[in-house]
């Protein structure tokens, strides 16, 4: 529970952005509750704002903090359009986290994760400090080297892949590609896009203008995938984080909720042109500082403003004949959606695998129901789905829809570990 004075009464902006931090281990992939979660301002980090507890599922309260003027966010060159602040979370048994830099957006939802490494694991009086760099849109970095946006086949099959599957992890390589001092990150596939979405673009933004922003970062992350474009080069990793060569992915760092909903409901499309087998490399740039052959970041905003839709603002940037694709295969996942949503009065095998995985998942997250898996989806199932829902960022309805039924098969394989890194 909170111990302080609300923070929004300690700054004069009439403006707020909302918080909440999940909290999990980084071993078995389960929640860390009973953490103390303290927040500062990142200019007064002397002076705590909140003090919070997690709950049975690792999660803080939402909490409200002061935020900038919501007009800063809509024009390129206005002051920070984001307040930061800094998160230091402690557990019994866990290595404490610090993680400075925490962006609040006014009006938007900050969902920052927490990752704590058993205290065995750890080096004794350890404490992981993680540094939030300033959003690309804001700070300075290197502009983007142009590419091809078709990569060169070659006959022998080692380097183009036969077909576009969605990968369970990325590798991040965090630096430029010969910078052999970087670490490597396994990241799964859509917190990769959720992250580098939220570090590239501004979530305050129309969301015909995110949604055509996430298709662009997906397409970019799918043909280095297809490609192998690192791999065929002798480096170990997918992707780099390094503006120069790819896109932005920031380790630790906070998303926000409705480009995680987004995120969810078409991480496995990207962008297609006819007779071209392998996904766009779409290139792009902020379209303020610098200028490039593929999509303006600020550009697309206004576009957004004027009403257009994502396919549209995609075609104004890249041609009339480009169109949205899905992916064949999504690897990491039990079982495919069944293709129609299920909901009470459903039944049959796949009511049961879902029935399953929710038990499995209640077994880290006690804030879920166990129900009893006999095929048949009842108002016991839908609780289920609901809680599950609720803690995962989703849509409350109680309908395993496309997103919930892919986020079930993801957290369900994370907490019983049916797949790791690099396998």
């Amino acid at each position: 529970m909170s111990k302080s004075i609300h923070a929004a009464q300690l700054a004069d902006t009439p403006y707020t952005g909302t918080l909440q931090v999940n909290v999990t281990s980084s071993v078995g992939f389960f929640p860390v509750s009973g953490a103390t979660v303290t927040i500062s301002a990142g200019e007064t980090p002397d002076t705590i704002l909140e003090q919070l507890s997690t709950d049975a599922s690792g999660q803080t309260p939402p909490i409200q903090l002061p935020a900038p003027d919501p007009s800063y966010s809509q024009e390129p060159g206005r002051p920070r359009p984001y307040s930061s602040y800094i998160i230091e979370v402690t557990a019994p048994g866990y290595e404490p986290v610090r993680i400075s830099g925490s962006e609040i957006l006014p009006g938007e939802e900050s969902l920052q994760p927490v990752s704590m490494h058993p205290l065995e694991t750890a080096p004794p009086d350890a404490e992981e400090e993680i540094a939030i760099p300033e959003h690309t849109l804001y700070g300075e970095y290197p502009s983007r080297i142009p590419e091809a946006e078709i990569k060169e086949e070659t006959d022998s099959g080692e380097v183009i892949l036969s077909r576009v599957v969605i990968p369970e992890y990325i590798v991040v390589h965090d630096g430029a590609p010969d910078d052999a001092d970087a670490p490597d990150y396994y990241v799964r596939y859509r917190d990769y896009i959720k992250n580098v979405a939220s570090s590239e673009i501004y979530a305050t933004w129309p969301e015909s203008t995110i949604y055509a922003n996430i298709l662009v970062i997906q397409s970019f992350t799918l043909n280095r995938v297809y490609t192998e474009w690192y791999r065929a080069k002798g480096y170990p990793f997918t992707i780099t984080s390094s503006t120069a060569y790819d896109q932005k992915f920031v380790y630790g760092r906070n998303t926000y909720s409705d480009i995680d909903r987004l995120v969810d409901s078409v991480f496995a499309n990207y962008l297609s042109r006819p007779g071209v087998r392998q996904p766009i490399f779409t290139g792009y740039c902020d379209g303020n500082r610098v200028t490039c052959q593929g999509l303006s970041q600020w550009g697309s905003k206004y576009l957004g403003d004027q009403g257009y839709s994502a396919i549209e603002i995609i075609r104004y940037y890249y041609g009339n004949d480009m169109f949205i694709n899905s992916a064949s295969a999504i690897s990491g996942v039990p079982a495919s959606w069944p293709g129609y949503d299920l909901a009470v009065g459903s039944s049959g095998t796949k009511v049961r695998q879902l029935q399953e995985q929710l038990n499995r998942i209640a077994q880290n997250y006690p804030a879920i129901p166990r129900i009893t898996a006999d095929g048949i989806y009842g108002e016991q199932t839908a609780a289920a789905v609901r809680a599950f829902q609720r803690i995962f960022n989703l849509p409350a309805s109680g309908i395993a829809d496309y997103p919930t039924w892919y986020k079930i098969s993801n957290i369900y394989v994370a907490v019983s570990r049916a797949s790791e890194p690099g396998t």
